[in-house]
């Protein structure tokens, strides 16, 4: 795996800055103690300075050196509403307006990544993965040539051989049901993201149905999203429409498609609607015994992720890293 001792490693070369929208959490203060202690991430904690200090204090955490920035004294806000003004201006968003809805740490983070105070942002550790992505989706925007933001994880275990086993799935928390193109552009997507892990991304297009096997649009989906996606990355080994089993066992692939290069050795999934998606990387977290990295936010300008609210302390800290690691 390309593992985390490599990321900090080029985090080290070049240290980056990560805005954390909650800033009184306690799971948030001890990944941010943790990383004032090194110096590759430096945490930018959003809140009232004297909450935020308290709150340290009472849960234990040493957060001296950390910068924490209070929407309501911060002496670029008037800035800052301009700017949310202008890039809402098609919406009829006043100052007014913009002041009460960057008032929300979570507008507020992100609108400290457009402005080049940060350079990503972490956020959903008590509110859902929806208010992470839309303040995302107004502000940040889709990089050129996206049409939208899609989610990747990444699964890892240790292996047999002493070489930990690292799986992508996507989409597993963004798109409720993708098109044909949607899926392709989540494929290219996700395969960059996979690349970053150290993954050589052989991708499946998973469906009920093994190349014909099955009926229905479904599987009609899949298929043709797999020859477009195979089309537009034609140096990505590309496999669809396959079944699960299909697509990373040897001995069914020898039986299902023994002429596929993907099939029985696929290492990264692209799931026909959000529902599969979500189970699918569930399954292989709890009863795989894989560790589930992400959701990691894919095809936006700047790195904006989002936490799980049953997360824990060490979950936010390697999400951190992973945030950092996509700038």
């Amino acid at each position: 795996m390309y593992g985390f001792g490599t990321m900090i490693a080029q985090l080290k070369k070049n240290p980056k800055t990560i805005v954390f929208t909650e800033g009184t959490d306690p799971r948030i203060l001890e990944a941010a103690s943790r990383l004032l202690a090194s110096s590759f991430l430096h945490p930018i904690l959003v809140g009232n300075e004297e909450d935020v200090l308290n709150a340290a204090e009472e849960a234990g955490y040493n957060i001296r050196g950390a910068q924490i920035i209070d929407s309501n004294n911060y002496d670029r806000f008037d800035e800052m509403v301009e700017r949310f003004c202008e890039l809402r201006k098609g919406k009829g968003v006043t100052p007014e307006d913009a002041r009460k809805i960057l008032a929300q740490p979570n507008y507020f983070g992100t609108m400290l990544v457009e402005m080049g105070v940060a350079d990503s942002l972490l956020g959903g550790a008590t509110y859902s993965t929806a208010d992470t992505v839309r303040p995302a989706l107004q502000i940040i925007k889709t990089k050129p040539g996206n049409n939208i933001v899609s989610s990747c994880f990444i699964l890892v275990r240790p292996g047999a051989t002493g070489e930990n086993e690292v799986l992508a799935m996507s989409d597993c928390a963004i798109n409720i049901n993708p098109t044909e193109d949607e899926l392709v552009e989540i494929c290219g997507e996700t395969v960059e993201c996979a690349k970053i892990f150290g993954v050589d991304p052989k991708v499946a297009f998973l469906s009920y149905s093994t190349l014909g096997s099955g009926k229905g649009p479904d599987v009609e989906k899949m298929r043709n999203a797999a020859i477009k996606a195979k089309a537009k990355f034609p140096n990505t080994p590309i496999e669809g429409e396959l079944q699960f089993d299909a697509a990373v066992s040897p001995r069914v692939a020898r039986t299902k498609c023994p002429k596929s290069e993907v099939a029985g050795h696929a290492n990264t999934f692209i799931f026909p609607d959000l529902s599969s998606g979500n189970m699918g990387y569930k399954i292989a977290q709890r009863m795989g015994n894989f560790e589930a990295y992400g959701p990691i936010l894919l095809g936006l300008n700047a790195p904006v992720n989002d936490l799980s609210r049953g997360c824990n302390a060490i979950e936010v800290y390697s999400m951190a890293i992973i945030t950092a690691a996509l700038v």
